[in-house]
């Protein structure tokens, strides 16, 4: 993804909400299905890491990437943004 991709992504995010929250528990095997779920109708998700999770949000992001085979467009604070172009019909066109 190149720099002019990930900030278009960007600007598209910022008005999104987040879909999912991780809190205390952590990343679980069902919040990473969630999340894979959500890339069916979705193909860019922003989600929280509340204050009471102890892990690094930069490490979470990773862990859910690789997980859910999309990239990490940013995090920001606690704030993580995931982008899964959908392969059959595609909402978003990268520039």
């Amino acid at each position: 993804m190149t720099s002019k991709q990930r900030a278009y992504l960007k600007g598209l995010a910022s008005n999104l909400n987040p879909v999912f929250q991780i809190g205390k528990s952590s990343l679980t095997p069902e919040i990473t299905d969630a999340v894979g779920e959500c890339f069916n109708n979705n193909e860019l998700i922003k989600v929280a890491v509340l204050k009471n999770c102890l892990d690094d949000p930069k490490m979470i992001a990773e862990a859910i990437a690789e997980r859910t085979h999309s990239q990490v467009v940013h995090v920001i604070g606690r704030k993580i943004v995931l982008y899964k172009p959908d392969k059959k019909n595609p909402k978003i066109v990268l520039p």
